[in-house]
């Protein structure tokens, strides 16, 4: 898994992102400014950390596991503050991190899944694809809204769709650092797997009392 270290600068967060995901981003600190001026410059993507909790204003402390992040759709605005678009790429890990510039840069080198059988990845596969489909219908009919094509835009890979659920599940930071984390797609299926079942019939139960309730109200 060992791969070519390289220099990344980092982008601390309250959120942690994963490949394949976009993230919405408004940079106003002076700082990170510069880091998407920089990268912008040399074209180069930045790496978003989970910040340790134990963190400190301007001395973050980030978890060693993060996300390379290119930067889509970069609007600059009058008073120098950049609206953007942050697409995960891939994972990396943080060999050692240091302060040269007024933001946070490290050594990093990518981090990559293991590979694993086919057969048990395609069964883990089909059964998170099939639960999470129905955990994000409830979601929308919870919400009174609807996507006859939600089925059409869920990844359509094992890793890419443990990734996408990772992301979208309502879990603490430190629940998705986990799954961030695992280097088994595998593993990381079978956890999100054990949240969906117990996610999905509870909020079956939160639908049927709140159309209960509303049948009340019209009676």
């Amino acid at each position: 898994m060992a791969t070519r270290a390289s220099e990344l600068p980092l982008f601390p967060l309250n959120v942690v992102l994963f490949p394949g995901v976009v993230l919405p981003l408004h940079i106003f600190e002076p700082r990170y400014r510069q880091m998407i001026a920089d990268c912008q410059e040399q074209k180069t993507p930045f790496g978003i950390v989970l910040a340790r909790p134990e963190s400190r204003p301007l001395l973050e402390e980030p978890y060693l596991v993060g996300t390379k992040a290119e930067i889509r759709e970069l609007d600059r605005l009058e008073d120098g503050r950049y609206v953007l678009m942050a697409v995960g790429v891939q994972r990396f890990r943080i060999l050692s991190h240091h302060r040269v510039k007024p933001y946070l840069s490290a050594l990093v080198e990518l981090y990559e899944d293991v590979a694993e059988p086919v057969e048990d990845l395609e069964f883990h596969f089909k059964q998170a694809y099939k639960m999470f489909g129905t955990y994000v219908e409830m979601l929308l009919k919870a919400a009174n809204e609807q996507d006859k094509d939600m089925h059409n835009h869920l990844p359509g890979r094992p890793e890419e769709l443990s990734h996408f659920i990772a992301y979208f599940l309502d879990l603490q930071n430190e629940q998705k650092q986990h799954l961030l984390e695992l280097s088994s797609t595998l593993e990381r299926l079978k956890e999100e797997l054990v949240i969906l079942r117990r996610e999905v019939p509870f909020m079956r139960q939160m639908l049927i009392g709140s159309q209960n309730a509303d049948r009340n109200i019209l009676n």
